[in-house]
């Protein structure tokens, strides 16, 4: 997203997508059940339309990624990678020359992004869970990289992948194509936790309030900063962290942050 592009909302149909907010936290549903949240090129615009708007908006805190239907979503859609097939509302969303995949969308957004996992995660799917910052799953979901069986390789799929499971159990996954537990994925560190289905609303509203809760500019300079160190060297790491934790101690969430300490209250953020 360009630095001086200033997104809206007002006036666009979201025709694969529902979106609400509330108390500093936005929620975008995938909202193809009878296709099985499968991606189009639609759902793809729109959904990183939606994410980039959400990072330039101050008073959104976190972000939820949830679903509709029996399957959080099923990757790409091989039948129909265009157009609008449910019919209906023609979605208005701009598409945007400077915009990048949703991976990308999600993993600098810099906030708080939850994956709410209801049902079974397949294929390019998995880019949205491994580069969010959480993944909550019902205990029922299955999580597989399948392409291997159409003679496709998920080569998008591993840039996030091999950040969040062990490098062997990630290859064998991917090279075998067969389907994962729930259980099995918060092993691997696929996801962070499961639970019942009927809990899972709880769960992730629970975890949302709290990371809402928290200081914001804070938390965005610090995601910033572990995207930006995750790949340097540890001479090179420390280095740069050192100049973060300075302009970090200057900033007013920690001014505020230390002044309620001392003063023996809740803090108050901006």
């Amino acid at each position: 997203m360009s630095e001086n592009q200033q997104l809206s909302l007002e006036g666009l149909n979201f025709t694969t997508l529902e979106l609400a907010e509330s108390a500093h936290i936005f929620t975008i549903t995938l909202n193809r059940p009878k296709r099985k949240n499968a991606m189009n090129a639609e759902m793809t615009n729109e959904l990183t339309y939606a994410l980039d708007w959400a990072a330039q908006e101050r008073r959104i805190r976190v972000v939820i990624i949830a679903a509709n239907g029996d399957t959080f979503c099923a990757g790409g859609d091989l039948r129909s990678m265009s157009g609008n097939p449910e019919g209906g509302i023609v979605s208005n969303v701009p598409h945007r020359e400077d915009s990048k995949d949703v991976a990308h969308s999600i993993r600098h957004m810099n906030k708080p992004v939850i994956t709410k996992i209801q049902g079974s995660v397949l294929a390019g799917a998995l880019l949205m869970v491994c580069n969010a910052t959480h993944a909550i799953a019902a205990d029922h979901a299955k999580f597989s990289a399948p392409e291997i069986l159409r003679g496709i390789w998920p080569f998008m799929v591993m840039a996030g992948l091999f950040r969040v499971m062990p490098k062997r159990q990630g290859l064998d996954f991917i090279m075998r194509g067969q389907a994962m537990s729930a259980a099995e994925a918060a092993q691997t560190g696929l996801v962070n936790k499961t639970v019942p289905a009927a809990e899972l609303d709880t769960e992730v509203a629970t975890l949302a309030s709290e990371l809402a809760s928290l200081a914001p500019g804070t938390m965005q300079m610090g995601l910033a900063g572990y995207i930006q160190q995750e790949d340097q060297d540890f001479d090179g790491a420390l280095a740069f962290l050192r100049t973060q934790i300075a302009a970090c101690l200057k900033s007013p969430d920690a001014k505020e942050g230390i002044t309620a300490f001392l003063e023996k209250r809740e803090p108050k953020w901006d």
